[in-house]
C-alpha cells in the first residue's frame, strides 16, 4: 500500500514536469486518487462485532451480494445434497472474510484451479479455492469455500484444523474480485434473498 502510494506520487510528479500544460497532471491525479482509494478500501480488514446470540447462527462471511441460493450436490467433502448460498464480492467490497459460525474447524484444504469470473456457476468447482469445514457445538457441519475470481490470484486462509473458531474472527482474505460459498444442510431456511447486499459478520444468512 505504501509503496503503491509512493509510486503514484512519483508518476504524478513526472507528469507535472514533463508537460508545459498541467492538464495531464490534474487528470492523472484525479485518476490516481480514485484508484488508490479503491485499493485502500479493498485491503481494509475491519474489526466487527456481531450483535446478538450466536447459537445456531450462520453469519455472512463476506461483504457483497447474494448471487446463488440453491440446493446442489457437494462432491468434494460431504458427498450429498447441500444448500449453497454464494456471496459475490466486487472490487469495491472489503475482501476480508469472517468465520460464519461458532464451532471447531474440521478441515482446511486448498485446490488449485482456473480463474473464471467469480459469478459464474462453474467457478465454485473449477476455480482456485480454499475450503473450510466447521462442526458446530450441536454437531452440524457447514462449509465455507473461498473462491478466486478472474482477477484474484491469492487466497489467504487463517483458519486451522482442529482449532475452535468463533463468529467475529477473521477467516481469511481473498485478493481482488472473488466470492465465498456457504454449504449448509439441505432444507435449511435462509434469512437472505437473491440480490441482497450482505455485510460480513453482521448479516444473518441462516439459523441452523
Amino acid at each position: 500500500m505504501v509503496w503503491g502510494g509512493i509510486a503514484l506520487l512519483l508518476l504524478s510528479a513526472s507528469l507535472y514536469y514533463a508537460f508545459e500544460s498541467k492538464i495531464p497532471f490534474y487528470v492523472a491525479v484525479v485518476i490516481f486518487i480514485g484508484i488508490y482509494l479503491v485499493v485502500v478500501n479493498f485491503f481494509r480488514c475491519p474489526i466487527r462485532r456481531f450483535e446478538g446470540d450466536t447459537e445456531n447462527v450462520v453469519v455472512a462471511p463476506a461483504d457483497g451480494k447474494i448471487v446463488v441460493i440453491e440446493e446442489v450436490d457437494e462432491n468434494e467433502y460431504f458427498h450429498d445434497r447441500r444448500l449453497m448460498v454464494s456471496i459475490f464480492m466486487s472490487l469495491t467490497n472489503v475482501h476480508a472474510n469472517w468465520i460464519p459460525a461458532d464451532g471447531t474447524v474440521r478441515l482446511v484444504g486448498h485446490q488449485n484451479g482456473n480463474f473464471h469470473k467469480a459469478w459464474l456457476p462453474k467457478a465454485s468447482i473449477e476455480n482456485e479455492r480454499s475450503t473450510i469445514v466447521i462442526e458446530t457445538p450441536d454437531g452440524v457441519f457447514i462449509m465455507a469455500r473461498q473462491i478466486a475470481g478472474a482477477m484474484a490470484r491469492r487466497i489467504v486462509t487463517y483458519a486451522r484444523e482442529d482449532e475452535d473458531c468463533y463468529i467475529d474472527e477473521h477467516m481469511g482474505f481473498i485478493k481482488l474480485g472473488s466470492r465465498v460459498d456457504l454449504y449448509l444442510p439441505a432444507g435449511t431456511k435462509v434469512n437472505v434473498k437473491l440480490g441482497q447486499r450482505t455485510v460480513g459478520n453482521e448479516t444473518i444468512i441462516a439459523k441452523l
